[in-house]
């Protein structure tokens, strides 16, 4: 039986809501997959019909989502626009040069690890796909990356790769929760950087 319901919430990064049923009672879990392919991104307060199944873990949740007529009908198909790339605060424009200072003051008081060039630009490099795909996922609905996942490759050196792809790719450069716990663990590998130079050096 198909029950007719609005969307109360929506996570659109762990891809799951909960809809209000029409009829009153509980709220239903529903999640991403549930949805008709094609039909963009799920807006809190949209109309939906849909059918309740039990989950493994015993919970009600909810099937075969599909939007009303008169819905699908307000609903414009809007015309994909390419994105152009965010634009560079001053954080952002600074970070590079001061680095690129910082390495330059290491460099002249202990000798720099060569590992280091290779662990940056290797999971620079990671950082940057890993956001790629996590925003192609968010496109295609489907399974996402964790935040702190990203937050733990900018950690370890890949933060000059997130950077370049919230740029590029304006993705998670317009949440800020988000990017202040990127600037933390900008200033956390960039502390630990010299520290682990000095360390080596018995000079800490």
């Amino acid at each position: 039986m198909r029950l007719d319901g609005n969307l109360k919430t929506w996570n659109d990064d762990r891809g799951y809501g909960f809809i209000q049923p029409a009829q009153g009672g509980q709220d239903i879990f529903v999640h991403i997959k549930a949805f008709p392919g094609g039909s963009g991104r799920p807006v809190v307060g949209q109309a939906l019909t849909f059918e309740v199944e039990v989950g493994p873990n015993g919970q009600k949740r909810a099937r075969s989502v599909q939007y009303p007529v008169r819905s699908r009908i307000a609903r414009p198909v809007a015309t994909p626009r390419p994105e152009a790339p965010a634009p560079w605060s001053l954080p952002r424009l600074l970070i590079v040069p001061l680095f690129a200072g910082i390495w330059l003051y290491v460099a002249t008081r202990w000798p720099v690890n060569p590992l280091s060039f290779a662990l940056y630009s290797g999971v620079s490099v990671l950082a940057f796909l890993t956001y790629g795909f996590d925003k192609a996922a968010a496109r295609r609905r489907r399974w996402r990356t964790s935040e702190s996942t990203l937050h733990l490759l900018g950690l370890a050196g890949g933060w000059p790769g997130a950077l370049l792809a919230q740029q590029l790719l304006r993705h998670k450069s317009s949440k800020p929760n988000f990017i202040a716990v990127f600037w933390l663990t900008v200033a956390a590998n960039i502390a630990a950087f010299v520290a682990w130079h000095a360390a080596l050096q018995g000079k800490l």
